[in-house]
């Protein structure tokens, strides 16, 4: 029997940036006191250190490749902990490091059906790790260990070119099916984690009320293999009231959904790393107030964030 940790913890905390806030207060004291300065100059707060690209508009999240050329790394089957897989990563370094997100497929399928994440995501400024499950008939809480696993092989023991552009501080798990089970599992035995995606997820478990970190579950209308009433719904409704999280049903859509190039999933999955992995204001606007368009059937939140 697998025992989560259910630590009370958040470690999801947020840096306050308040350093030109602070320097302005100083200088305008030093004024008031005399000091002789005929006008301080205000210096402006400090930028957040991990936004990456130029400012988002719809089309640019919408698009099918983002600002950053990617290259591709393949790792083997032989690698500890998981069946292998797929690294996508920016060959920018000009920026900074990368936040990264491991993402798994879902019962007996394998990471080609989760291939097109890999340089879609990436391209807007991410890692993107799609691997293998160690078999295809691995059950949601292996599944979580391998997507902790993945995420591990990149920080200790990913080639040269991809470490020296990975933050290790800023991880994130994606998975379909099984596979959003096994994200619903990750999160739970690692609090640390900043985002996690859960895609038409199945699991027998339907409590989640010990995950600490911002979740985004995907569902599907016409879900007939992991419904929303049994699965996606109850997740999120068990998941705490005060955490970070939302709630998108796909519109006339089918389990399989996630396993095909979708604008609807992309955009919002892109803005939801963004604004948990990368701690990024900029893309807040497309997830609040909660969007509304003929993609989406129905839409849940704890707006605003």
């Amino acid at each position: 029997m697998r025992i989560r940790s259910r630590s009370l913890t958040r470690p999801h905390g947020r840096v306050s940036r308040t350093i030109g806030v602070l320097t302005a207060a100083l200088a305008v004291a030093s004024g008031l006191a005399g000091a002789g300065v005929a006008g301080a100059e205000v210096t402006t707060a400090q930028e957040n250190p991990y936004e990456r690209g130029p400012d988002p508009t719809e089309g640019s999240i919408e698009a099918v490749r983002g600002p950053f050329r990617v290259a591709e790394e393949r790792v083997s089957s032989f690698a500890i902990g998981f069946g292998g897989g797929t690294i996508y990563y920016p060959t920018d370094t000009s920026e900074g490091t990368f936040g990264a997100v491991a993402v798994a497929p879902g019962f007996t399928a394998d990471q080609g059906s989760m291939s097109w994440y890999g340089e879609r995501i990436a391209s807007q400024g991410f890692i993107v790790f799609t691997i293998d499950t160690n078999t295809r008939l691995d059950q949601p809480g292996q599944r979580g260990d391998q997507l902790l696993a993945a995420l591990d092989y990149l920080v200790e023991r990913s080639d040269s070119d991809v470490r020296r552009r990975l933050d290790p501080d800023r991880l994130a798990v994606m998975g379909h099916s099984m596979g959003g089970g096994g994200s619903l599992e990750a999160t739970a035995d690692r609090p640390s984690l900043k985002a996690s995606i859960p895609l038409t997820p199945w699991n027998l478990d339907k409590t989640w009320g010990e995950v600490r970190v911002p979740t985004f579950i995907i569902g599907a209308e016409n879900d007939s293999i992991a419904s929303v009433r049994s699965h996606a719904e109850p997740f999120y409704e068990s998941l705490p009231s005060s955490l970070e999280k939302a709630y998108l049903e796909l519109n006339g859509a089918t389990h399989f959904a996630p396993n095909i190039s979708n604008t609807t999933i992309a955009k919002y999955s892109i803005s939801w790393l963004k604004r948990f992995v990368d701690d990024d204001t900029r893309y807040s606007q497309f997830l609040c107030p909660n969007p509304t368009d003929r993609s989406i059937e129905e839409y849940r939140s704890t707006c605003p964030y």
